[in-house]
């Protein structure tokens, strides 16, 4: 299973857009918004990108509590399971406790994979760009002996797109 992670989107709708497509033409099944999504048109084009989507509510996210009912919008912090992984989604880095298998965060805007004691941290930077000439997101792919993290990032202004792949064995918790 893939799973396209944004996060840190603020106004900038375009550069959410790339991302999303991206995600979805490299075979993204599902996409996560770790928070501070900021504009509709971001909720938008999740909703209308033909995947299932989950986003949760940043610390700049408060007006978004309108347009509840009409995305899938969450409260930090969300747990939810997929594919029998267990997910822990929030914005803010407040509850870093390793309780699901996947831990998916925002806020600081900066790119992080760590994988402690088969429990996968992970924040997909900022697609912003606001404290970087850089937009990052990142791909997480699961499979039975491990997790893939694909990091992407566009420099402003430029068509090309950098991918690095980080994988981490999966030990069963059999």
């Amino acid at each position: 299973m893939k799973i396209g992670i944004i996060s840190d989107s603020h106004t900038k709708v375009k550069k959410a857009n790339r991302a999303i497509e991206t995600l979805k033409n490299d075979g993204a099944e599902f996409i996560i918004h770790a928070g501070d999504i900021v504009e509709v048109q971001t909720l938008e084009s999740l909703k209308n990108s033909g995947l299932k989507y989950m986003a949760v509510y940043g610390n700049n996210d408060a007006h978004l509590a309108e347009f509840h009912s009409k995305f899938n919008l969450v409260q930090e912090p969300y747990y939810f399971k997929m594919a029998d992984i267990k997910f822990k989604l929030m914005h803010l880095p407040f509850y870093m406790l390793p309780d699901a298998d996947v831990v998916i965060f925002g806020h600081t805007h900066k790119f992080s994979t760590e994988f402690v004691n088969n429990t996968l941290f992970l924040n997909s930077g900022e697609i912003c760009a606001r404290n970087k000439p850089v937009s990052e997101w990142a791909m997480l792919e699961i499979q039975e002996s491990e997790f893939t993290v694909t990091a992407y990032t566009r420099v402003n202004k430029s068509e090309e797109i950098q991918r690095q792949e980080f994988k981490y064995a999966r030990q069963s918790s059999e």
